[in-house]
This record gives C-alpha cells, sequence and structure tokens, in this order.
C-alpha cells in the first residue's frame, strides 16, 4: 500500500504547501456548535448547503476512513494597488471555474490516489478547517480562521483542503487550540465595522461582508453601507488587522501576473455600468458566487462604494446608473451613494431624478437629500 511518505512527496511536487492526516470520524464538537447556532446558519442549508450532514464525512461516503487535508497560501503573490482593499484576497485568483492551478493541482492529487487504488471524494460541507486543525496543520483565530503552522510565516493567508479517502492512515496530532497572543486584546474582534465577530471563533456569517457582498437579500440595510466602507467583493478586515498576520504582509511578494493582466476588468465604472455579456466574460470567470441574474448585487455593491469613497468624480456615473437601470436595489443605492458624496451636483442630480421617482428609490432619495442638507 502506498505510504503517507509517498503521498506528502507527490502533494508537494503538485505544489501543495503542506500536507496533514487525520481520521474520518464525526466533527462531534463542530455538530453541537451548529445545532446551538441553527438560526445563523440557516440560510445555508437553503441554498442546498448541509453542514450538519457534513460534520460527518461518512454520511457522504460510507467508505471513509480517513481524511488527508492539503495546504496552500492564496497570497503568494501581491495584487494591484486598485483592487486592495475592493476585493478579498482569497477571491481575486479564484480559478476554479477556469480549471487553473488549484484545480489541477487538485484533480492530479486525487488521480495519483485513484491510480494507487484509494477512492476520493471531497465534500463542499465538510468543516475542512476543523480537518486542517485535527490533522495538525494550523490552529484557530478568534476570527474563525485557520492560521498555518507552517505556511507563509503561519498566517491565515491560506486554502485548507480535506480529501475523504477509503484508506486508513495514521492520524498526525491534532492542534486543536486557539492560538492568538494573549497580548492582542481581540484586534480582529474590535476591528470587524459590521461586528459580525461576535466573540472569539464565533460569528454571524448574516453580518459578514463578505456574505453581505454576494449573498444578502434586497438592497444593504442602511445600518451597514457605511461599515462595509471599500469592499465589492469579500472582506480582509479581519486578517489586514491580525497580528499573526503581520510578518506575512511586511513581506514583499511579487506581483501576480494573471491578476495584473485583468485589473483594469475590475475598475469600479466599468463594473457598474456592465452588461450580461461583460460580465459574464470578464468576471463570472473569476468571481462567481453571483450568477447573471444577481448582477444587480454587483453593481448595487459598487454604487455604495463609490457613495463611501465621497469622490465627486463617480456623480455622472451613479446618475447613469439610476437612470439605465430598472432595479430599484441599485437604483436606491446609487441614490444614497449620491448623498454620501454630497456637494452642489449630487444635489442638483438628486433633485432632477426625484421628480419621477416612486416606491423605493424616492424613498431613498429623499434620505440622502436629508444628509446633504443635515451636512
Amino acid at each position: 500500500m502506498i505510504t503517507k511518505r509517498e503521498i506528502i512527496d507527490q502533494a508537494r511536487k503538485l505544489g501543495f504547501d503542506d500536507v496533514g492526516f487525520t481520521t474520518a470520524d464525526a466533527f462531534e464538537t463542530q455538530q453541537k456548535v451548529l445545532s446551538e447556532r441553527q438560526e445563523n446558519y440557516a440560510w445555508l442549508k437553503e441554498k442546498g448547503m448541509d453542514l450538519q450532514q457534513g460534520t460527518d464525512p461518512k454520511s457522504t461516503f460510507p467508505e471513509a476512513k480517513s481524511i488527508i487535508v492539503l495546504v496552500k497560501s492564496y497570497f503568494s503573490h501581491s495584487i494591484p494597488a486598485s483592487l486592495v482593499g475592493k476585493f478579498g484576497r482569497c477571491y481575486i485568483d479564484d480559478d476554479r471555474v477556469t480549471r487553473g492551478g488549484q484545480y489541477r493541482r487538485t484533480k492530479a492529487f486525487c488521480d495519483f490516489l485513484s491510480e494507487n487504488e484509494i477512492e476520493t471524494k471531497i465534500p463542499a460541507n465538510l468543516p475542512h478547517r476543523l480537518a486542517a486543525a485535527r490533522a495538525g496543520l494550523g490552529t484557530f483565530g478568534k476570527n474563525c480562521l485557520i492560521y498555518s503552522n507552517k505556511v507563509a510565516r503561519q498566517s491565515s493567508w491560506i486554502i485548507v483542503l480535506g480529501v475523504v479517502v477509503n484508506c486508513e492512515f495514521e492520524p498526525d496530532e491534532p492542534t486543536l487550540i486557539e492560538n492568538c497572543p494573549k497580548w492582542c486584546k481581540n484586534t480582529c474582534l474590535v476591528a470587524c465595522p459590521t461586528n459580525a465577530l461576535i466573540g472569539p471563533r464565533n460569528i454571524d456569517p448574516r453580518k459578514c461582508i463578505s456574505f453581505l457582498s454576494y449573498y444578502g437579500d434586497g438592497i444593504t440595510p442602511l445600518e451597514l453601507r457605511a461599515p462595509m466602507g471599500m469592499w465589492v467583493y469579500g472582506c480582509d478586515r479581519c486578517q489586514n488587522v491580525c497580528p499573526r498576520n503581520e510578518a506575512w504582509l511586511a513581506q514583499a511578494h511579487p506581483i501576480n501576473p494573471v491578476v495584473e493582466g485583468r485589473a483594469a476588468d475590475f475598475e469600479l465604472t466599468k463594473l457598474l455600468h456592465m452588461d450580461v455579456d461583460y460580465f459574464k466574460k470578464q468576471i463570472w470567470p473569476h468571481m462567481f458566487y453571483m450568477s447573471a441574474d444577481e448582477i444587480w448585487r454587483w453593481k448595487m455593491n459598487v454604487a455604495r462604494v463609490m457613495g463611501n469613497s465621497h469622490d465627486s468624480f463617480y456623480i455622472p456615473h451613479l446618475e447613469k446608473a439610476f437612470c439605465e437601470n430598472s432595479d430599484e436595489r441599485v437604483k436606491g443605492m446609487a441614490a444614497w451613494a449620491l448623498g454620501c458624496i454630497g456637494g452642489s451636483r449630487a444635489l442638483g442630480v438628486l433633485n432632477k431624478i426625484l421628480k419621477e421617482s416612486v416606491g423605493m428609490p424616492r424613498k431613498e432619495i429623499i434620505q440622502a437629500l436629508e444628509m446633504i442638507f443635515n451636512g
């Protein structure tokens, strides 16, 4: 039978940064956590992701005996300044749809195991981070993320992937602990602008900027728009402020040539005015959590970001977006953004579009006018 050493060597040869092994036993502690926080995660089950089922690998793969966990840093290159602080780093070079490097590495690894008569399954609902800690590959942060024991200077800028197999391997020593320095004083919790981190290792995903940017229903609640800041898609706030990530952030990284080559496609005005064809060709292959039917959410997010920029350059673009979109959520956010930017030009636009507006957009225009008048 193939050995752990041979599997580790092959994984590293394929480009994975670390490898660990754990049992395929049920994750009982996670079962308890999910039971206690059902309200926070009910939306995932509605979308077809049963996290409770995923806590027992044998529920989807009865022959499961071990889990091989793979680790890869997704932050080995820097990204263009125009994208920093607007798009989460883990999404910026996500090549699963285009079947790029990560897809090919994972497929090659599973093919290698198959050639050695080992069956594999990678359940999306498996608690992959918990599997990584149980395999001795990392420890937890109060922000609910996993921090590598070896990769990227022990930072959280990693992807972990649990491969469930029907072959038993000796498990590695677990590192199931929270390992934040005592002097940190809950930096990530305090820094979360939407208060999604409600306690150490306790998050309400419905308040997370990442969730709000690509899953939130309806127009973004008024009280969350300013706190969401300049994030269009995803958020790295809790990672950027974390002292455990400081060493990796301080290191110089070469620019990602792939991302650099398509950075212009994600310019805010292009996103605000994009049509379905542009979205499908330029955007969706790289950031695919929203479908073409949800292009309104992209435009709403961009309008919010423009408002939070307080840059008068965007005023004509927001006016155009209000007029060219039929979706009330885009119209409403464009009006709010104009109110945030303020000034006589924005005031003129708001008064102009108020005349023929009804419903929610009209309400947003009136609120925006009040923002300007109350200064």
